[in-house]
């Protein structure tokens, strides 16, 4: 058990995580119900959505499904770091350093859907 943590795609993704965690801090309180849960909810889920495929390794299907949702999450904080741009709440330069993570998050993630045998 926790081998998902050794995973490149986990390790940045929680790396992420935190890094979202951090610059939301800042955002209006307003935003506290929406746009900062949603952001906040979404990039953890990658997370734990990849251990929860580690747990379902012997079941290649449901490992495969596990990533899939992974990849939902991942493209829903995208998403989310887009409004966070164009509500001015990220410095354009803030958004790219982590729409860049996000995207290497996303090609890991398709890797190990696409080789799915590398990880079982």
């Amino acid at each position: 058990m926790g081998s998902y943590k050794n995973l490149i795609a986990y390790k940045k993704a929680f790396e992420l995580a935190l890094k979202i965690h951090v610059i939301t801090s800042r955002f209006p309180a307003e935003e506290k119900y929406s746009l900062i849960d949603q952001i906040r909810r979404s990039s953890r889920s990658v997370c734990t959505n990849l251990s929860e495929a580690e747990n379902r390794k012997k079941y290649k299907d449901y490992f495969i499904s596990k990533l899939h949702d992974c990849i939902s999450e991942n493209g829903e904080t995208e998403v989310w770091l887009d409004f966070s741009l164009e509500f001015k709440y990220l410095a354009p330069s803030e958004h790219a350093e982590l729409i860049q993570l996000n995207g290497e998050v996303g090609k890991l993630l398709r890797f190990m859907i696409n080789n799915p045998d590398k990880f079982l």
